[in-house]
């Protein structure tokens, strides 16, 4: 019987670390961004509104383009906790996604039954996310996020 191993992962003070750095990276230069391209996640300023505060909050997201509507993984550096931007989107679905080609208006919501299978098999193949079926064991339920243009 073959046994999945589950992956290493760096400390959590580095993972938060690497996101602050990108945030200010992109914050400085406008650099950090990038378009998905087949086979290559792309990456995302996601700005959505506090489920509490009402204030904006940002993250910077991978992602692949789907039929014109970005996909990713609500994902915390792996840590069973749902990512705040998620928590945000379910409770504000409307958001704006700054990319490498300018500002898209998006409404997010979580692909679910087939679909979710088909999108997650198509962000296991891309490069940059990893063995995400190993890391997914981590977590109690990683939800498939579309981010539908509007």
């Amino acid at each position: 019987m073959a046994t999945t191993r589950t992956p290493a992962l760096p400390p959590r003070w580095f993972i938060r670390g690497a996101w602050v750095a990108h945030r200010l990276l992109y914050r400085t230069t406008r650099r950090g961004l990038r378009r998905a391209r087949p086979g290559v996640m792309g990456m995302l300023r996601l700005r959505t509104t506090g489920r509490r505060s009402g204030e904006e909050r940002i993250a910077i997201i991978g992602y692949m383009d789907h039929a014109g509507a970005f996909v990713t993984l609500a994902m915390n550096g792996w840590a069973a906790a749902d990512p705040a931007w998620w928590l945000n989107l379910q409770a504000h679905p409307d958001a704006w996604a700054d990319t490498v080609d300018g500002v898209v208006r998006v409404r997010a919501r979580e692909a679910l039954g087939d679909e979710r299978a088909q999108l997650w098999a198509a962000i296991a193949r891309l490069e940059g996310w990893g063995d995400i079926a190993a890391a997914a064991q981590l977590r109690p339920h990683t939800a498939v996020v579309v981010l539908e243009r509007l």
